[in-house]
């Protein structure tokens, strides 16, 4: 616990120091009366008439075509839930430094002082002119469905909820590898999450689109099934998946299951409920920085292949494997809208970074190289 609380205290005086992650740097040389009149009045003039005319053409002389607008509510940060939009900014900042970073593009952080639906929803929609793509970040479940949706509806540049769809792309990457090692096939496998928020709903979709027809879900009160009179519609939509109609707790959706994903919190996974799968499990602990079960406990009880959300263990699901990628692929391919297709894709070609995947090594790195042409390559 000391190394985690020297991280903690050196990161707070650093980010001190940065005031701020990230800065506006022009492209354009201003030095001469000449560079100002082109730049700005009354150059900028022609250009402007130019865009009122044709719209369309924005992306041509703006910076609408390689910006990305990170925007939270503050109201599910990291591990760290419903603290408010002043503390989520130094995630958002995070992250647009990553995008610049990673994948070359400029990405600007923007912290909403409202959770109401309608407003979120009318305040994106309002700023979308000054952005080529719409990255949702921290923004709690179920009212993350709503905004997506909708958001995706209304606007014709690219919107992604990145707590949903890039764990949802990592895990099935992940995944792909796993049972790739076990010499098991993935789509008659039996899935189980542990979690029904943003990451675990958009991950049992994604594994449903690409032909696992056995999920079973839980949340913290037992198994998604027909049998629960207590089911939102987005959870309710989820029973289908549940293809043997299992009923109970977590013992029974994990007895003889091939694989587990933890994506809910803290110690809800135990020795026991592994020893009870089927042969060679999987588990995918995502929980952060407390996994739902610590990789030394599930291998003891004799998981075979484990994935974290932690960088300290090996096979890390880290969303920073794909957001930078998708939205460079969009820009890069005028992509107007991230489908199932895309992300099934992107998984693939994430999973096939790893050449020879073995249990140490099945989920490449953000470092590695490859990552982020892998995934734009596959959103177009």
């Amino acid at each position: 616990m000391a190394k985690k609380r020297d991280i903690g205290q050196q990161s707070i005086a650093l980010h001190k120091k940065w005031g701020g992650k990230i800065s506006v740097v022009s492209k354009a040389r201003i030095t001469t009366k000449e560079d100002l009149a082109l730049a700005y009045t009354p150059g900028v003039g022609a250009v402007s008439s130019y865009i009122a005319k044709k719209p369309s053409r924005a992306r041509d002389f703006t910076i609408q075509h390689n910006t990305v607008a990170v925007i939270s509510d503050g109201s599910a940060v990291l591990g760290l839930g419903n603290i408010g939009p002043e503390a989520a900014l130094p995630v958002l900042e995070g992250k647009a430094a990553l995008f610049k970073t990673f994948a070359d593009v400029d990405a600007f952080p923007i912290a909403l002082n409202t959770q109401d639906v309608n407003e979120i929803v009318e305040t994106v929609i309002r700023i979308a002119p000054t952005f080529g793509g719409i990255n949702l970040e921290d923004i709690s479940a179920p009212r993350c469905f709503e905004v997506e949706a909708r958001l995706k509806k209304a606007l014709s540049i690219p919107v992604m909820h990145d707590d949903q769809h890039g764990t949802a792309i990592v895990v099935l990457a992940g995944l792909i590898n796993a049972f790739k090692i076990t010499k098991k096939d993935i789509k008659k496998s039996r899935i189980v999450i542990v979690g029904a928020g943003a990451a675990g709903v958009a991950t049992a979709k994604l594994l449903y689109h690409f032909g696992v027809r056995d999920i079973v879900m839980c949340d913290s009160r037992g198994v998604l099934s027909s049998s629960r009179r207590d089911l939102n519609v987005h959870k309710q939509a989820l029973v289908k998946y549940n293809k043997r109609n299992v009923h109970g707790d977590l013992n029974e959706a994990m007895y003889e299951a091939d694989a587990v994903i933890g994506v809910s919190g803290p110690k809800k996974i135990v020795s026991r409920q592994v020893a009870e799968m089927r042969d060679n499990p999987i588990v995918f602990a995502l929980a952060n920085p407390v996994p739902e079960i610590f990789p030394e406990e599930a291998q003891k009880a004799g998981a075979r292949i484990i994935a974290t959300g932690r960088s300290d263990y090996p096979n890390q699901v880290n969303n920073s494997l794909v957001f930078p990628g998708v939205f460079r692929g969009a820009f890069d391919h005028n992509v107007r809208m991230i489908t199932d297709t895309m992300k099934v894709k992107a998984a693939q070609a994430l999973a096939h970074v790893v050449k020879k995947p073995h249990e140490k090594k099945f989920i490449p790195g953000p470092f590695d190289r490859g990552v982020v042409s892998a995934v734009s390559n596959a959103i177009r």
